[in-house]
């Protein structure tokens, strides 16, 4: 696998599984504290190199009523206290230019949102941070033409970049992934799999997003062992109740066994 880089002690694109995991947005600081330690107890055991994710704002929540999350400069301030009390890598979405020197100021990657993954100067902003990139594939976009975004990170003078599979728009509220995707995109660069935005239905739930959890482990168990690098996943401790996201997240109590799964699979597929 070419293309590897290390983001702090986690290892992308070198043959070893790693996790990115989180909440979908920062409710409190606590929470976001919370649930770090919590899944970095479980990946401690199960030795998965692990970084924590969770984003300052959703900007781009189906309705205008809903919760989008602390904002950048208070957002990035509990990302980079987080960072300093776990030494746990960190990662947030950014979705404006002028974003990207601020949130990298507090996290070790910036993720640029599916929906975003065309947007040159958004891209060019975030390459030039100096930070890792992890652009999630649109969900209008062939994996082949994800070179086109890999490019304008890699030429801004920044190698280390990432993408995500998050699932295709397959008619109305509902997303399909094409497991064929993985390797094209593999080709341009480290991959991961987004198992929880995968199994979104967007905006099928009276001005939110819907879900279908029961089918994380089956779609992340599938991508291991089609042959990704990492997986994302949402998790929060009372999906019921997160403030973005919990209809497609996967709960805490659930996350030790679907890792234990997803590292059987890895290390049937990658035999030693």
């Amino acid at each position: 696998m070419s293309h590897a880089f290390d983001i702090g002690p986690v290892p992308v694109g070198r043959d070893q599984l790693f996790l990115i995991a989180g909440p979908c947005v920062i409710e409190s600081e606590a929470h976001v504290r919370k649930m770090a330690d919590a899944i970095q107890r479980i990946t401690s055991d199960l030795g998965i190199p692990y970084i924590f994710k969770a984003s300052y704002d959703k900007a781009n929540r189906t309705s205008v009523k809903s919760f989008r999350g602390p904002g950048i400069v208070e957002g990035t301030a509990i990302l980079k206290r987080l960072k300093e009390a776990t030494g746990l890598p960190t990662l947030t979405d950014v979705h404006e230019p002028s974003h990207c020197a601020i949130a990298a100021e507090g996290v070790d990657v910036l993720q640029i949102p599916a929906f975003l993954c065309r947007q040159t100067d958004l891209l060019i902003a975030a390459a030039e941070t100096g930070r890792a990139v992890n652009v999630k594939k649109g969900q209008f976009v062939a994996p082949g033409d994800m070179k086109h975004a890999v490019e304008k990170v890699t030429e801004s003078g920044n190698p280390r970049v990432c993408l995500t599979e998050r699932g295709t728009t397959f008619g109305y509220h509902n997303l399909v992934v094409d497991m064929r995707s993985l390797a094209i995109m593999r080709k341009l660069a480290p991959v991961v799999f987004d198992g929880t935005h995968s199994v979104q239905t967007p905006s099928a739930a009276n001005g939110v997003s819907g879900g279908q959890p029961e089918f994380i482990p089956l779609l992340a168990r599938a991508a291991v062992a089609a042959g990704v690098d990492g997986v994302f996943l949402e998790v929060h401790d009372n999906p019921a109740e997160a403030k973005s996201d919990g209809a497609n997240a996967l709960d805490l109590k659930n996350l030790k066994g679907v890792l234990e799964s997803l590292l059987a699979v890895h290390a049937a597929v990658n035999p030693r």
